[in-house]
């Protein structure tokens, strides 16, 4: 479900509550809120909310940004430079060979 929320005071965590209890959702990490714009004034914020069925649809559909943002997902470690140096290592071997380079199977 798609809808967009409209509050007079802009507090994330309010708005995922009053939609879980408006709309009887059972677990709260099936919603997600994001995309929250002040109006000129900063006397209306005005954001979009998902709420999903059950928790395996979210998972495959929302991006991985946001499924970092409500706890449900790892953020990737270490510097995007050392990340891409890894990957562009492992390109040099193949089989197991490639597993060592690097600690793992990152």
């Amino acid at each position: 479900m798609f809808f967009i929320l409209a509050v007079d005071q802009f507090l994330r965590l309010s708005c995922e509550k009053f939609s879980q209890k408006k709309y009887n959702v059972s677990n709260d990490k099936c919603v997600f809120v994001f995309g929250f714009r002040t109006a000129f004034g900063g006397a209306r914020t005005t954001g979009f909310a998902l709420i999903y069925d059950t928790l395996n649809d979210a998972l495959n559909v929302e991006p991985k940004y946001r499924l970092v943002r409500n706890d449900l997902a790892k953020k990737a470690t270490g510097s995007r430079k050392s990340r891409k140096e890894l990957k562009n290592k492992k390109k040099k071997f193949r089989g197991i060979k490639k597993a060592k380079v690097g600690g793992g199977g990152n």
